[in-house]
């Protein structure tokens, strides 16, 4: 079995989502004057790859030490959005995953773990396999996103989880980046063609948050490292936090394992 790591690095520098406070990574002994090495760290939990549990948007939902184990691991499928000529400011929904089906000849079946590969992993400050080609503001503000449709085709389709390569699972302007880069939001309007507000009312901020994760229909962000080698197909993939009892989220390792 091949075990491969769909994860990003994490380091000091690490960046965080809009408007929460990256790590702060310092040594509190050292080596050489307390014959130990110890390290304390302070951070925000939306950074680097990482899990959204239920409760992040969801005062009722289970917290990340409530998931069990063996339902953070299964079959998933892996939809290579990039394939498409998806990019910046775009937007995906259920037709282009329904394509996928009929190109692929694989099907997104009920209780999948769907991982979104859109290739915008490659722009990530963390991105260990290639940092050739980062662009942190390309990233977080331009990646493209789903429409409210493609949120509720997931619940359609019983969709056990999600994973994306992306800073959001949502589309950076239907998110606080839109009132925080109000340039960017205009751009994205140009190559658009339409307003905003019209693509993202108010009742649908976040949708992939606030419409999926009642159902806990939860999902990994910021999602990478070796994903370019299981593109559009079927694997075996595990997600695995620490058991954070009332964590609202929580860093994870992401982890495909393939059949030799």
């Amino acid at each position: 079995m091949r075990v491969l790591d769909l994860s990003q690095d994490f380091s000091m520098h690490t960046p965080a989502f809009a408007s929460y406070d990256g790590p702060s990574i310092k040594w509190v002994k050292r080596l050489a004057f307390d014959k130990v090495g110890g390290q304390e760290i302070t951070s925000t939990l939306h950074v680097g790859t990482h899990l959204d549990g239920p409760v992040h948007f969801w005062s009722a939902g289970r917290t990340i030490g409530e998931l069990p184990l063996p339902w953070l691991v299964g079959s998933a499928v892996v939809v290579d959005l990039e394939r498409m000529g998806i990019g910046d400011y775009q937007l995906y929904g259920p037709e282009h995953f329904e394509r996928w089906e009929r190109e692929t000849g694989l099907r997104v079946e009920r209780d999948d773990i769907l991982i979104i590969h859109t290739g915008y992993h490659r722009f990530y400050n963390e991105n260990w396999v290639d940092r050739s080609q980062v662009d942190e503001t390309r990233y977080f503000v331009r990646h493209p996103g789903p429409t409210r449709e493609f949120a509720e085709w997931v619940l359609d389709r019983g969709v056990r989880w999600l994973a994306v390569d992306a800073g959001s699972a949502d589309h950076p302007m239907n998110t606080v980046i839109r009132k925080i880069r109000p340039d960017e939001a205009e751009d994205a309007e140009a190559a658009l063609g339409r307003s905003l507000d019209e693509l993202f009312p108010r009742q649908d901020l976040q949708i992939m948050h606030t419409l999926l994760f009642p159902h806990d229909v939860i999902h990994i962000e910021n999602l990478g490292g070796q994903i370019d080698e299981v593109l559009d197909r079927r694997i075996q993939f595990g997600c695995f936090p620490w058991k954070f009892v009332g964590g609202e989220a929580a860093f994870c390792r992401a982890v495909a394992f393939l059949e030799e």
